[in-house]
Formats: structure tokens, C-alpha cells, sequence
């Protein structure tokens, strides 16, 4: 039976490692897909955008329908889909068919989050929890680790089209290694249990909320963003008065570790996720840097975040998880004021430092935080409280690329960032560091506020 557990754990924890690796590679690669395809960097946003806004909306539907129907099924599909749309990426013939292919790809996104930390915390006792959501934690991490340099390398020798193409054989692995030692779960309790009218609401909701922020400040954005307000609000009424809600609210009502750890996980992706992509494009465009060099230098961020990940998971079955996660915020904010002082002239070894401490400060947070949320519910809820938390990341970090494509349009339009604004978009990159480290304060009250550790 161990054995088992530990081949699942490496199942679950290798899919982690392909879907970070897919997100991130593809940011190194977006000066030279805006070249093909001559997009601007408001469109270019959308490369990974579109991926993060399909997995947000279908996310907390596809956790429910895994506890209804059974994880195995969800996940073994999420990866087939994977599998298929990463070949389509890599063949896309336009920026159009590529955000397209990347949302699809977003689609089996949300069926591996919703269904990957509850087979893990369904499989291990509580005693053992956080060590493995520790080490798929660091699964994640490595992924991101290895992308910026990988991806580097891949778009600067063969293009972006191979960051795709490489990693086929390994999705292929990893469904065939999913059939082999997943075992299914037997649940099939019928459609009549789901939902239907509360996930049309919440998926509306979730969508006009992103792309109504994504584009502010025009005013059919401000519309789309009141829409979402009002829909959200629907959508709990709703919840609060069906016998078999989509989303468990009583879960936000009743349980103040699970509501509090999704809020700070919430704030921590809005605050951090679009580090990366601004980093990027700040060390190419402005700083001249290659996308291999840019790789190199974005490393150093994941690494700390897959060491530290995997020993704060540990620390968590013995310690509260409110202090290492609190922690873990306080370190994250230090590493946002020292972005906020970033100008034309800054050095790769400033900048470097500074991903140091996100780094650690990420890893700190991340595993103690989740361990925190999936020991706090039963196991009938596994399926929706991995959804709700990969929901909090995902919406975070579309509001994080929304807040960044915001200020983008703030400060240099929707022209290609060329020399003659350089000066504009690192006046935007400031700013957006300020707003950053001024949220993670407000992450780092949420944090301690969540109370002490649940045992599940």
C-alpha cells in the first residue's frame, strides 16, 4: 500500500512539473512569438492569459464533478488534453490560434488541479500530508525552475514552437503511467447531484470579472466588472439555498482555516505571478538580454521556491502552518520593495538577489499553506477544496497579468515597447512593484488571521 502511494505521488507530482513547466517556458518565448506574428504587448498577455482564464472558470465545476464522478477519470482526461493541445500550440499558424489552443490547454489545466492535491491527500494519513504536498509543491517548483532556462534555450536554438514539441513525450509518459498505478475511486452518482444552474453562474461571473479587469479602464470593462460583482453575489445566494452547491460556501463560513489559507493564497499569486512576466520582458527589451540569458537569470526564483517548498512541507506535519506561511509572506513582501527601486541602469545581480528572497519567501508559504487548506476539510470535500485553492491561484494569477497588462496600457498603449519607451515602462514596472508589496502586507494579516492547524 505505501509503495502505491509513493508511485501516485510521482505520478501526480511529474503532471505538476509538466503543467508548471508549460505555463512559464512559454514567457521566455513571448518577444519572439510577438515577432512572428507582429502582436502587441497587450495581445502578447494573452498567450498566458487565455490558459489561466479557462483553468480559473472551469476549476471549481471540475473539483465537484471529481468528487461526484471520480478523480482518476478527471485527471487521466485533463492530461490527454494536455497532450493534444500542446501538439496544436507548437503548430499554431497565428497569435489568434495560439491563444485558442493555450485556452483548450487551460481546460485540462483546471481537470489536473482540481483533482491532483485531493488524490494526494485522500492517499496519505495526516501525519505524512505535508511532506508530500511538499514535495509535489516542489514538483511545481521545479517545473518552474527548469522552464526559464529549457525554454530559453529551445526558443534561442530552435524556436518557440519546440517548448511544445519537447515536452510531448513526457505528457505521453505521464498518461500512460496514470492508467498503470492510479487507482479509480467508483464514484458515479449521476448528473441529477450537479449543480447545473450555480456553475453557469460562477463560470459567467469568473469571466466577465477577468476580462473586464484585464482591459480597464474602458468603460465596457468597468461594465463587465460591476456584471461580475452582481453575478457573484447571485452565484452565493444560489449556493446558500441548493442542498448540493457546486461550491462548498458553508466551507468559507464555517471554517476559518480554509477560508483564510484560500485568501492568502489568493493575495499571493495576485502579488507575485506576474513578477516573471515583467521581469522578462524588462531584461530583453530594456537590459538587451537574450532569451536564454533571460532564462538564466529567472532561475534563480524557482530554485529557492523547489528547496525551500519541499522542507517548509515537512516542517508543517509538526508545525502550525499559520507562522511558517506568515513567515513566508513577510520574506515575499521584502523581495517586492526591493523590485520597486528597479531602473534602466539596475544590475542582473540586484535583480537576481531579489528573486532570491521571492523565491524563498514563495516556498515558505506555498506548502505549509496548502497543507493548511486540504487538512481542513473531510474527504468528501478533497475534490472541491483542491479546486477552491488551485481557484485562488489561478484568479490571483489572472488578476496579477491583469494588473500588469492594466498599467502596460496605462503607461505605453498598445504600441510594441520599442526603445522610445523604455523609459515609460519602467516607470509602469515600478509602480507595479509598489501595488504588489502593499497587497502582500494586506496577505500577511490574512495569514495569521486563518487561526491554528486542523488535523483532517
Amino acid at each position: 500500500m505505501k509503495e502505491n502511494r509513493v508511485v501516485m505521488l510521482y505520478v501526480v507530482g511529474f503532471t505538476s512539473f509538466v503543467i508548471s513547466f508549460l505555463s512559464a517556458a512559454i514567457n521566455i518565448a513571448l518577444p519572439d512569438i510577438a515577432t512572428d506574428f507582429s502582436i502587441n504587448a497587450v495581445t502578447l498577455s494573452w498567450i498566458s492569459m487565455s490558459f489561466l482564464l479557462a483553468s480559473a472558470v472551469l476549476l471549481i465545476p471540475f473539483g465537484k464533478i471529481s468528487d461526484l464522478f471520480g478523480r482518476k477519470r478527471m485527471f487521466l482526461a485533463g492530461n490527454v488534453i494536455v497532450f493534444i493541445t500542446s501538439l496544436l500550440c507548437g503548430l499554431s499558424v497565428s497569435g489568434t490560434v495560439l491563444i485558442l489552443m493555450r485556452a483548450f490547454q487551460g481546460i485540462g489545466g483546471a481537470m489536473i488541479y482540481a483533482t491532483g492535491m485531493a488524490i494526494i491527500t485522500n492517499i496519505f494519513p495526516p501525519e505524512e500530508r505535508g511532506k508530500a504536498l511538499g514535495i509535489n509543491t516542489a514538483s511545481v517548483y521545479l517545473g518552474l525552475s527548469v522552464a526559464p532556462v529549457i525554454g530559453g534555450f529551445l526558443t534561442q536554438i530552435w524556436g518557440w514552437r519546440s517548448i511544445f514539441f519537447a515536452l510531448l513525450p513526457f505528457e505521453l509518459a505521464v498518461i500512460i503511467l496514470s492508467v498503470l498505478f492510479l487507482t479509480p475511486d467508483h464514484k458515479k452518482t449521476g448528473w441529477g447531484t450537479f449543480d447545473f444552474k450555480g456553475a453557469i453562474v460562477y463560470m459567467t461571473a469568473i469571466s466577465t470579472l477577468i476580462l473586464g479587469f484585464s482591459q480597464l479602464p474602458d468603460l465596457h470593462a468597468i461594465v463587465l466588472t460591476a456584471a461580475s460583482i452582481f453575478l457573484m453575489g447571485l452565484f452565493i445566494c444560489l449556493e446558500l439555498l441548493t442542498d448540493s452547491p457546486v461550491m462548498e460556501i458553508g466551507l468559507f463560513k464555517n471554517n476559518r482555516v480554509f477560508a483564510f489559507s484560500n485568501l492568502s493564497a489568493f493575495i499571493n499569486y495576485a502579488t507575485t505571478f506576474a513578477v516573471s512576466f515583467v521581469l522578462s520582458l524588462y531584461l530583453q527589451y530594456v537590459k538587451g538580454l537574450s532569451p536564454r540569458d533571460t532564462g538564466l537569470l529567472l532561475i534563480s526564483q524557482p530554485v529557492l521556491m523547489t528547496i525551500v517548498s519541499s522542507f517548509a512541507g515537512r516542517l508543517s506535519d509538526k508545525h502550525d502552518p499559520r507562522i511558517l506561511s506568515s513567515t513566508g509572506m513577510a520574506v515575499i513582501v521584502a523581495g517586492l520593495i526591493m523590485l520597486t527601486f528597479l531602473s534602466e541602469s539596475t544590475s542582473t545581480l540586484y535583480i537576481s538577489a531579489s528573486l532570491i528572497i521571492l523565491g524563498i519567501g514563495f516556498g515558505l508559504f506555498s506548502s505549509p499553506n496548502t497543507n493548511a487548506v486540504m487538512g481542513s476539510v473531510s474527504k468528501q470535500h478533497l475534490g472541491i477544496a483542491s479546486a477552491t485553492l488551485g481557484s485562488m491561484r489561478l484568479t490571483g494569477q489572472m488578476m496579477s497579468l491583469g494588473l500588469a497588462t492594466l498599467m502596460i496600457h496605462l503607461f505605453i498603449g498598445e504600441a510594441q515597447i520599442t526603445p522610445a519607451s523604455h523609459t515609460s515602462f519602467v516607470l509602469c514596472v515600478k509602480w507595479l512593484f509598489i501595488i504588489f508589496g502593499a497587497l502582500s502586507i494586506l496577505g500577511v494579516f490574512a495569514s495569521l488571521a486563518r487561526g491554528k492547524k486542523v488535523s483532517g
